[in-house]
């Protein structure tokens, strides 16, 4: 699977909440996990990563094992100060109304 972070937000109706820079990373897997401590150590370069964690902390994780970005199940609220940092690094952080289970599942349909 590889398609853009902006492919994915227009097939899969996800809501861009920093300013758009990085929406033409490419997504090359689907990785969830809430526990940052066990991403770092398993996630993969140019991730999708899924997380209902929205506080600042998720931009050094997503830097550190270089995902594509970020998506935020279930509507959870992102901290201004992420928001902030996300936008300086360039890392797209998307939010979505569906379970963490139900986005990777748009991603698995499709590969």
């Amino acid at each position: 699977m590889t398609m853009t972070v902006s492919g994915a937000m227009g097939k899969y109706g996800f809501e861009c909440v920093t300013s758009g820079g990085g929406n033409d990373n490419v997504i090359k897997d689907v990785y969830i996990g809430d526990l940052l401590s066990w991403v770092m150590g398993r996630a993969g370069e140019g991730c999708a990563w899924i997380t209902i964690q929205a506080h600042i902390n998720i931009v050094a994780v997503a830097l550190l094992v270089e995902a594509a970005c970020v998506i935020i199940a279930e509507n959870a609220q992102v901290d201004e100060d992420t928001l902030t940092k996300a936008n300086e690094e360039n890392l797209p952080i998307l939010k979505s109304k569906l379970t963490s289970y139900q986005i990777a599942a748009l991603f698995a349909r499709d590969e």
